[in-house]
């Protein structure tokens, strides 16, 4: 099976309806083909593989379900191996290995994503001008975007092997064209 962004994004859409959690998606999807590019790797696998890391917590939002039943029905429906262990390996409760770049990228950007986008979301110009010495700031206050987990945003930037700055730059970048999709202010 070939794997196409509008083949992800019909999955991905077929299970899940909350706005929230497909803006988390288009998020990540932006976050993991920025690395894509950067790494020359395959932007559509990639960019795939973001889109449907989170596409079955609606109907499994349990740590004893998600991604584990998820990546059974991805196999059913034809997705590759690579795509499938992707998805799972993002999962920190599984305990997975993370061998692969496609695998440290898709866990460094997922909570990272959402972070930066709840930063947007509380500007006056969402993503515009955002540094990363403000999203540092805001990491470490507990009561903001308490859902995410901090440990994970750090370990993600170490996986990469690059200081946090540098990770959390090149996630803003990556939001910054679809900050209108993500419901953000543009200037």
């Amino acid at each position: 099976m070939e794997v196409t962004r509008e083949r992800a994004w019909e999955t991905l859409t077929r299970y899940t309806t909350s706005e929230s959690l497909l803006r988390h998606a288009l998020a990540v999807e932006a976050s993991v083909r920025f690395y894509a590019r950067q790494y020359g790797e395959d932007e559509e696998l990639w960019g795939a593989t973001a889109l449907l890391h989170d596409f079955d917590y609606e109907i499994h939002p349990t740590l004893d379900k998600h991604p584990q039943d998820g990546a059974a029905i991805l196999g059913e429906e034809g997705y590759p191996e690579e795509l499938i262990t992707a998805v799972l390996s993002h999962a920190e409760h599984l305990g997975l290995p993370r061998d692969t770049p496609l695998k440290r990228v898709l866990f460094a950007c997922d909570e990272l994503s959402g972070f930066v986008h709840a930063c947007g979301l509380v500007r006056p110009t969402g993503l515009d001008g955002l540094e990363p010495k403000s999203v540092r700031k805001k990491l470490k206050q507990p009561s903001f975007a308490a859902g995410v987990h901090r440990e994970e945003v750090y370990a993600g930037a170490e996986l990469l092997d690059l200081p946090l700055d540098e990770h959390i730059a090149n996630v803003v970048a990556a939001l910054q064209p679809i900050a209108a999709e993500l419901g953000l202010r543009t200037a």
